[in-house]
């Protein structure tokens, strides 16, 4: 039988190899200098630099992603307002999941019922209104008093050029868009927009217990239970909030309906549908509704019109200054001042988003100062 022998391991390899440490070679790298002067000008402004240079790249990093951030900020909006109708089916016997599916369902049905009851005959209407728009507003002259201020000023006669202008050769979607590929643009990024909103609010709302906990954990122990119990009360009431503006949203929407069967209104229902959405949109809703409402209206008669818009009008002032501040005084348990204010100030700052957002903030705010704000200056 053959014989093999251990082979030899060179000794200036063996302590690579056998994984042994050599002696590290003292080297000498020159003398220490002294610490660097933080109190040095020079020093201070380096450092400012740099920390402004870092503030700048991580604003322009958070400006360059803010739609996502938006997308982000509306569905967890949206999944805490859903929430409540997620614990109702709990409270039923439902697991989590379960009582997800089927609100998730609702909405999706709810959705689809609107796009097939709300979207064909607006679409007509509107292809109506653009057909008769000339007619209409020659028919205007019939009026003496616009006659007479076309005559002065020429108001008719200018709408009226620039109305040709605009709906020419059937350009007028096209025109209004920037063109075919900005009508092709703005399509697509609203259906992703409202499918990223859709599954992200899904994804929320399934496991939004999981998120509050996972949150929680940064609290130190004995101030977790005071601060879950705050947590939990401003989710109820961003929940309480959807819930208010659902309520007067559909009040908005069943006054249309009103209105329009007793006034020979065209297609008031799908009207009420278009107000229905238009009332869960801050400040600009109901103008938007009116302005809808209105010009829908109007292919009727201009009096079928003025009527509408007259009654939408102090409809809107009553609810405002009535339904409103009383839902939301009721829901949140805020001053309806302090409604109005929130509104108008996250309207001014983010848009939309604020206006949605402002109220349940204020909430919020309004929470934290009663239970820990007011009772530290109470004590002091």
């Amino acid at each position: 039988m053959a014989r093999f022998s251990k082979p030899k391991i060179p000794a200036k390899l063996s302590p690579l190899l056998r994984g042994k440490v050599s002696k590290k070679i003292n080297e000498d790298f020159g003398k220490a200098g002294r610490p660097v002067n933080t109190s040095h000008p020079f020093y201070f402004g380096f450092m400012v630099t740099v920390g402004a240079l870092l503030a700048l790249t991580m604003l322009q990093a958070l400006a360059s992603a803010s739609a996502v951030f938006i997308l982000i900020i509306i569905s967890i909006f949206l999944a805490a307002g859903l929430n409540p109708a997620v614990l109702f089916f709990q409270n039923r016997g439902l697991s989590r999941g379960a009582s997800v599916s089927a609100v998730m369902a609702s909405v999706l049905l709810f959705v689809a019922a609107f796009i097939a009851v709300a979207v064909p005959p607006l679409i007509d209407q509107g292809n109506q209104l653009l057909d008769n728009a000339p007619q209409l507003i020659k028919d205007l002259n019939n009026n003496a008093f616009i006659n007479d201020l076309n005559n002065k000023y020429g108001v008719i006669d200018s709408l009226q050029s620039n109305l040709d202008s605009v709906i020419k050769d059937g350009q007028f979607a096209v025109t209004a868009f920037g063109g075919v590929l900005g009508v092709g643009k703005a399509v697509i990024s609203g259906l992703v927009s409202t499918i990223t909103i859709l599954v992200l609010t899904l994804y929320f709302l399934a496991s939004l217990p999981q998120v509050i906990n996972i949150g929680l954990r940064f609290v130190p122990t004995s101030r977790r239970d005071r601060v879950s119990k705050l947590t939990n009360a401003i989710v109820s009431r961003i929940g309480s909030f959807v819930g208010g503006q659902a309520i007067i949203a559909a009040l908005a929407a069943i006054f249309i309906l009103i209105m329009g069967l007793a006034i020979d209104m065209p297609y008031p229902g799908p009207l009420a549908m278009v107000v229905l959405i238009c009332g869960f949109i801050p400040l600009v809703g109901h103008f938007i509704g009116m302005s809808i409402v209105a010009v829908v209206s109007l292919t009727d008669s201009l009096t079928t019109a003025l009527i509408a818009l007259g009654a939408y009008i102090v409809y809107v002032q009553i609810e405002n200054y009535v339904i409103t501040p009383k839902i939301m005084r009721k829901s949140l348990a805020i001053p309806g001042l302090v409604t109005i204010i929130a509104a108008l100030l996250g309207a001014s700052l983010l848009g939309l988003i604020g206006g949605l957002l402002a109220v349940p903030i204020a909430a919020a705010v309004l929470l934290i100062l009663d239970e820990v704000v007011f009772p530290r200056a109470d004590q002091s």
